[in-house]
């Protein structure tokens, strides 16, 4: 662009260089052709700017509403599993190929399958579109309060979903255990305190689990929430990975949330 006004900028010149030589002190004529030539080099550069401004104030605008990613022209997708792996599934619907991020918890669900149907969200940037899949409604609508949190975004919300099952998210959440949730991968202890502050009026406890435990029965209670945190402590000081702890623990307490914190881990160390 700087070369191509560079060129205008002299092609112009030297032909109002050589007018002015030929007209004989025609002043006026020369500054008025001087006078187009800038006004034209003006236009030529807000041309130029022009699509780089209103993407600019576009993008302001959508930044203002909050609008970074909201886009739901999908609602699913049904097809043949042609790749899978725990990240990713690559959906053949009638010859097209959707690349669609998934999290352990739906890799689990359809694992095994050779059709599936995923309930799609869109991630749509200036710089990427980006589909995220869910085995069940239940798991989108968690994934899209997570994202509605400031400093989560979709990878750090389908890490969560990872590390914990829908059920099981609410239970933290409900039971504000901000020290469970700090141990997912990229969550701090400030992260964690924000999305439960965020998030804790907005989940419905009853109707949340229903994906999983299908009651609230199956959640665990704030009176045993220390016991949880007291065994997957003691269980990763003797070596345990801290996230497949936290899943045998929660299950334990699920069968029996009578358990103290010995028969927990002792439970857990024939599980793990």
């Amino acid at each position: 662009m700087a070369a191509l006004t560079f060129f205008i900028l002299l092609s112009n010149l030297l032909i109002s260089f050589l007018f002015y030589r030929h007209k004989n002190n025609h002043l006026s004529t020369f500054l008025a052709i001087h006078t187009h030539f800038f006004t034209d080099y003006l236009l030529f550069c807000f041309l130029n700017k022009l699509p780089l401004v209103i993407k600019k104030w576009t993008r302001s605008f959508y930044s203002a509403l909050g609008l970074h990613y909201l886009c739901t022209m999908i609602e699913y997708i049904r097809g043949g599993i042609a790749e899978l792996s725990p990240a990713t599934a690559v959906i053949d619907c009638n010859g097209l190929g959707y690349a669609v991020n998934i999290s352990l918890n739906t890799y689990a669900a359809i694992q095994g399958k050779k059709e599936c149907k995923l309930y799609i969200y869109e991630a749509i940037r200036e710089d990427a579109y980006i589909l995220y899949g869910f085995a069940d409604k239940q798991e989108r609508e968690l994934f899209l309060l997570l994202i509605s949190v400031s400093g989560i975004g979709g990878n750090t919300a389908r890490m969560i979903l990872s590390a914990l099952s829908p059920s099981e998210l609410v239970n933290v959440i409900s039971t504000e255990n901000a020290n469970l949730l700090k141990t997912v991968k990229g969550i701090g202890l400030k992260t964690a305190q924000r999305v439960i502050v965020d998030l804790k009026d907005k989940i419905k406890t009853g109707s949340a689990a229903a994906g999983d435990t299908g009651t609230i029965g199956g959640l665990l209670t704030a009176a045993n929430a220390q016991i949880q945190e007291e065994a997957v402590a003691a269980l990763t000081m003797l070596g345990f990975a801290q996230a497949p702890s936290q899943k045998v623990v929660l299950g334990i307490l699920k069968e029996d949330p009578d358990a103290s914190v010995e028969q927990v881990i002792k439970l857990a160390l024939k599980r793990l």
